[in-house]
């Protein structure tokens, strides 16, 4: 019996680690929640993402799921520690992955972190990184309009140009070499950040850096699915219309089905 790589998101940014896990990993099965109800959860309090998250954890297990991929930088921030300690199967944040491979990647020991107002609030990357390396420096930037922008397909142009110059001038002024793009929406903008930042400083998206962790949990664990093209199922709790919409810029292709679930 194959198991299932579960993922969950409060909305639709999660899809970009779909993307990633579907790149990395083209055989796994996979069944993502984005929980459309009751997003943004960046304006929630810590123990509403909490309880937001054990439900969705409750819903993935009911589908066999042998790891549980959060993506979601809010619920990685506030609720992680938490959950890991009430579910056996392994979990999986987009922060640690992220972190891990900005504190290697950075030659000056200069790291930027952009996120939405929430994650950035939380701290959560800036701590983890001083753990790893105290002598590490980091700017940590709000950038609260990306999303949007990721969500409506403003990708390019003056207005999207002016925003990020804006949003990335502390980042420029601290002479960063490494920028955490901290918000599973962002790597849609990669080529905007790319620009205003330079070649020569190093974009480091979460995602990528997630499937491999799962890659290198599922090749430990015994648990890869074999020869098999994998699966692929997309839930949410509302809106099933605007979701499959937005999918196909996030995953770069069409989602033929999409379920609107309740967790009740």
């Amino acid at each position: 019996m194959r198991k299932t790589i579960g993922v969950f998101d409060s909305g639709v940014g999660g899809l970009t680690v779909v993307k990633e896990l579907i790149r990395q990993l083209p055989n796994e099965d996979i069944v993502y929640f984005g929980d459309t109800a009751r997003v943004p959860y960046g304006i929630k309090s810590r123990e509403t993402v909490i309880r937001f998250s054990i439900e969705n954890i409750l819903f993935l297990l009911k589908h066999d799921v042998k790891l549980i991929c959060v993506a979601c930088n809010t619920v990685s921030s506030f609720a992680l520690p938490v959950i890991k300690n009430h579910f056996r199967v392994p979990i999986v944040g987009v922060i640690t992955p992220g972190v891990r491979e900005a504190v290697y990647a950075t030659q000056n020991k200069r790291v930027g972190v952009i996120g939405t107002r929430g994650t950035i609030n939380s701290r959560a990357y800036e701590l983890e990184i001083k753990q790893l390396d105290p002598s590490v420096k980091v700017t940590a930037v709000a950038c609260p309009l990306f999303v949007p922008f990721a969500e409506e397909g403003w990708l390019e142009g003056s207005v999207v140009m002016q925003v990020a110059r804006s949003y990335l001038q502390p980042l420029k002024a601290a002479g960063v070499d490494t920028v955490i793009l901290g918000c599973t929406h962002y790597p849609l903008l990669k080529p905007v950040i790319k620009k205003i930042m330079g070649k020569k400083v190093e974009l480091i998206d979460s995602a990528k850096q997630v499937a491999v962790e799962v890659k290198n949990i599922l090749a430990a664990e015994g648990l890869c699915n074999g020869k098999r093209k994998g699966s692929h199922k997309f839930c949410v709790s509302d809106n099933p219309d605007w979701f499959k919409s937005l999918a196909t810029r996030f995953l770069g292709h069409d989602i033929k089905d999409v379920t609107k679930v309740s967790l009740s």
